[in-house]
């Protein structure tokens, strides 16, 4: 083109920098969505611990026990306190990184806090998976049956929920750390061409 290469130059520097803050933006939007998705599910699991209910076995030994309810309502509370930081923290780090300058954005200091607030946030929706499933797997043993009677259909859907569970997180996790990862270089590379 017939452009001036100076101006083409300082656009093209710029813009990676601005790409890296919607890509930063995106990313905790998405984290949030997924977050409060889960939230509904924990309000569902905490609907269904309930004293003395009967299985769908109808065999008496199947029914679950006071433990199993109780069980189900202490990894319910983890699971929505872990999404709730999970949250709070992606819609802080959300605001950092939108008002933050371009200076600041680069600063090493800035993207230590930036990168250790992004892997709480990730960390923190993990483990609140992990403590919604056990607590999934609470209410399969009180609608349909406790394992320990070896009831197949609480063993099937016992046994799908955490294969899904685990095939979802194998995924998510090693993406969201290269994803982390690679924006952090990304934000080094640039303060190291300036």
């Amino acid at each position: 083109g017939t452009g001036d290469p100076e101006a083409s130059k300082s656009t093209s520097d710029k813009e990676p920098l601005n790409n890296l803050r919607e890509i930063h933006q995106k990313a905790l939007d998405d984290l949030v969505n997924v977050n409060s998705l889960f939230t509904l599910a924990v309000f569902v699991g905490l609907s269904m611990a309930r004293q003395g209910e009967r299985s769908l076995e109808n065999r008496t030994e199947c029914d679950a026990d006071v433990g199993n309810a109780r069980r189900l309502v202490v990894n319910e509370v983890v699971s929505f306190a872990c999404f709730l930081l999970s949250s709070l923290v992606a819609k802080a780090l959300k605001i950092h990184v939108t008002i933050c300058q371009e200076e600041d954005f680069k600063n090493t200091r800035n993207q230590t806090v930036r990168f250790s607030m992004l892997m709480l946030s990730v960390w923190a929706s993990v483990f609140g998976c992990i403590f919604l499933t056990v607590s999934m797997v609470d209410v399969i043993q009180i609608k349909v049956g406790k394992l320990s009677c070896r009831s197949v259909h609480a063993w099937r859907a016992a046994g799908a929920l955490i294969a899904i569970v685990l095939l979802a997180l194998s995924i998510y996790v090693p993406f969201m750390m290269t994803a982390i990862f690679t924006s952090v270089k990304n934000v080094q590379r640039k303060v190291d061409k300036n």
